[in-house]
């Protein structure tokens, strides 16, 4: 069986209480089961979710070792974090960059991503759809089985 990590950064545990005008009513546990429902056989999900960067660094560290693709909303890191991106940088596999909003209709800053530097792809503004087309993604570039 081959894992996608879905990792999920700062006050995204807060999805469906925060902003919902913005970001929707759905949870992160929502999130799970519409990633799990859309793997292709063979493939699983795991979510994740940490407000701490280091934590999100180490992640990606493991990940190298026990995951076929990175599903990834790093929230407001996307802004601000060159850590994170030279940590994708060590990871060989798919990165698939996820935001909920269309961030490029919101505040200058949320404009450039470092995360892009890295990603494969990138999807805004498909809600908790942009999760299920980057783990559909991440299973057509890796294969449908080990």
């Amino acid at each position: 069986m081959k894992t996608i990590l879905v990792l999920n950064g700062p006050n995204l545990n807060l999805l469906g209480k925060r902003q919902p005008a913005i970001y929707g009513h759905e949870t992160l546990d929502d999130v799970e089961r519409l990633c799990s429902a859309v793997c292709a056989d063979g493939f699983q999900v795991r979510l994740l979710q940490s407000n701490h960067e280091g934590q999100i660094i180490d992640w990606i560290h493991e990940a190298r070792e026990t995951t076929c693709g990175i599903v990834f909303n790093p929230g407001a890191f996307t802004h601000t974090s060159i850590a994170i991106l030279d940590a994708l940088n060590t990871y060989e596999p798919p990165v698939i960059e996820v935001h909920i909003s269309q961030v490029h209709k919101r505040e200058t800053f949320r404009h450039h991503s470092y995360v892009s530097l890295r990603a494969d792809g990138v999807i805004a503004g498909l809600g908790l759809e942009g999760y299920a087309a980057g783990v559909r993604r991440v299973c057509q570039l890796t294969g449908k089985t080990d």
